[in-house]
């Protein structure tokens, strides 16, 4: 695992020095909540993500355990990179991330509808989620 160069002891500071960049966030949750998990359907996303930025991100989740790069069953070409279980401990930071911005920007219908679930039932749509996102990486 690459040794992660800390600006301090301050734990915001180091979670950020892993997962701080916009693009890793957009990549996290577009396979939390989009089930995204190709080199293909991440430069889908509608942020368009640069071909090297995006092999950079990929490359750092992987060092920092967050994803993991696994064979693809249909094509020896293809990738799948899939969440480890550290990448889904951060699951209730991006909730809330969704729930501040819905607070302070005017967000699409399809966003809104995933936050209204999470706002029901914050603690079991997180939980719900988590044990999906769970089962896949058995």
């Amino acid at each position: 695992m690459k040794k992660i160069e800390k600006r301090s002891n301050c734990p915001v500071s180091s979670s950020l020095d892993i997962f701080g960049d916009k693009w890793s966030l957009l990549i996290m949750r577009d396979m939390i909540f989009y089930n995204k998990s190709t080199y293909g359907d991440f430069l889908k996303s509608e942020e368009k993500i640069a071909t090297n930025i995006l092999a950079t991100r990929l490359l750092n989740l992987e060092e920092h355990n967050l994803i993991e790069k696994l064979e693809h069953p249909d094509s020896k070409a293809k990738v799948l990179y899939k969440l480890t279980e550290k990448g889904i401990d951060l699951l209730p930071i991006i909730v809330e991330i969704q729930l501040w911005a819905d607070k302070y920007f005017t967000l699409p219908d399809a966003i809104k509808a995933i936050i209204e679930e999470g706002k029901k039932d914050k603690k079991g749509f997180i939980e719900a989620l988590t044990r999906q996102l769970k089962a896949n990486i058995r």
